[in-house]
Parts: C-alpha cells; sequence; structure tokens
C-alpha cells in the first residue's frame, strides 16, 4: 500500500511508475507513448514538483530518473505525507543536520 502525501496528485503514481519502469523519462515522452493521459504541460509541472520533494531528479533537457526515496515511495516503504513535512524544514534550513542537538 502505497502512503502518498496530500500534497500529491493521481498523476504523480503514474509518472513515478513509467520512470521506474524504463529508467529514465521526458514529459514529451510520458504523453507520446500515451500512458498518461494528461497534457505534457501537466507532466511536466509534476515532474518538477516531484523533483523538488525529492522523489525524482532532473537530469537536464527534461529527463528526470528516479530517486531512492521515489522508489521506496512505489514500495509502499516511505509515506509522503510526513517525509515531505520533514523533508520541506530541512530544505528551507539548508543543512538538514538541526534535529542532530541532543
Amino acid at each position: 500500500m502505497r502512503y502518498s502525501g496530500d500534497w500529491m496528485s493521481l498523476v504523480d503514481d503514474r509518472i513515478l511508475e513509467y520512470i521506474h519502469e524504463h529508467g529514465s523519462g521526458s514529459p514529451k515522452k510520458m504523453k507520446e507513448e500515451g500512458r498518461i493521459r494528461y497534457s505534457r504541460q501537466h507532466i511536466a509541472r509534476r515532474c518538477r514538483t516531484l523533483a523538488e520533494k525529492g522523489l525524482l531528479t532532473h537530469l537536464g533537457n527534461g529527463v528526470y530518473v528516479i530517486t531512492d526515496d521515489g522508489a521506496a515511495y512505489l514500495n509502499g516503504e516511505l509515506d509522503t505525507e510526513t517525509w515531505a513535512q520533514v523533508d520541506g524544514t530541512e530544505t528551507e534550513t539548508g543543512s538538514g543536520n538541526e534535529s542532530d542537538s541532543t
């Protein structure tokens, strides 16, 4: 069972599945193959969001690959609701080590 955050949309799972299966992907290619039935522009926006959240990595020229966290989400091992909140905090502070105090 996957644990999607409230920031995610239905197309996000299809994008992650496509890139996981193919090793990489671009919004143009996903649209052309017809598996993801959204506009190329919408797919591109969601890819950027997934990359900002750490589930995809943008390699340039519109090509994305899945991260370890993205694969963990697909396997039901990552709750993106609680993870995204922690990730957003770390991104804002920049270092991610603030919780290391004892």
